[in-house]
């Protein structure tokens, strides 16, 4: 057996290399949404606009309409109160109300990165504009106009259901989709609270000489 320590195999020490996590770059923000915000507005102002017009036009001292066999009626209501007849009696300051809502989205719009908040805060600025219209042009004189409401569910009059219009439906369907993103995490821009970042994997590579 040779004793020759050049014959002798050499074991190479194990190398550990720790890969120090570098830097993370910030994701790219998504684009704003501010011309998303002001599209929806419009689409759904104009709805509102158009179907209060036909509704003074036709329905004015008309007894309520059944549509789907009695599910919805169609009847014209001047609603002196806040959605769903709430408020009555309070039209000035629910108007002053309205304008600063316009107003605090107007001033959002710009900062707007999520597609889910941008239909949302559209809807609802569609469906207070809406309503700040009637407040401020419609009789009985200004800022104390009544709003145009003509939609009662499952019974006439409001008596299962208060009478809505559609800047009221704007307003409720806005609303819920902008706490369900809230809920969600989902941020006005763009940005999400439950996005975690990944720490920095230490990779071990080890080698043997044999």
């Amino acid at each position: 057996m040779s004793t020759d320590p050049e014959s002798r195999p050499e074991t190479a020490p194990v190398a550990a290399e720790v890969a120090e996590p570098g830097p993370v770059a910030e994701p790219a923000l998504p684009k704003r949404r501010i011309g998303l915000v002001f599209l929806v507005a419009v689409l759904a102002f104009a709805a509102d606009l158009v179907t209060k017009i036909i509704v003074v036009s036709t329905l004015e001292r008309h007894e309520p309409i059944p549509v789907l066999g009695g599910l919805v009626y169609f009847q014209l209501v001047r609603n002196g109160g806040a959605a769903f007849s709430i408020a009555t009696g309070m039209t000035w300051i629910l108007a002053i109300i309205a304008a600063a809502v316009v107003i605090a989205i107007i001033w959002l719009a710009g900062r707007l990165r999520s597609v889910g908040w941008a239909i949302g805060l559209g809807l609802v600025l569609a469906g207070a504009f809406g309503n700040l219209v009637d407040r401020i042009f419609r009789a009985p004189s200004p800022f104390q106009g009544h709003v145009v409401d003509f939609v009662s569910v499952f019974a006439p009059n409001g008596e299962a259901w208060p009478i809505f219009n559609v800047a009221d439906s704007c307003i409720c369907v806005g609303g819920v989709l902008i706490v369900l993103l809230s809920l969600l995490g989902k941020e006005y821009d763009g940005r999400s609270t439950k996005d975690s970042k990944s720490p920095g994997k230490t990779t071990v590579k080890a080698e043997e000489n044999q």
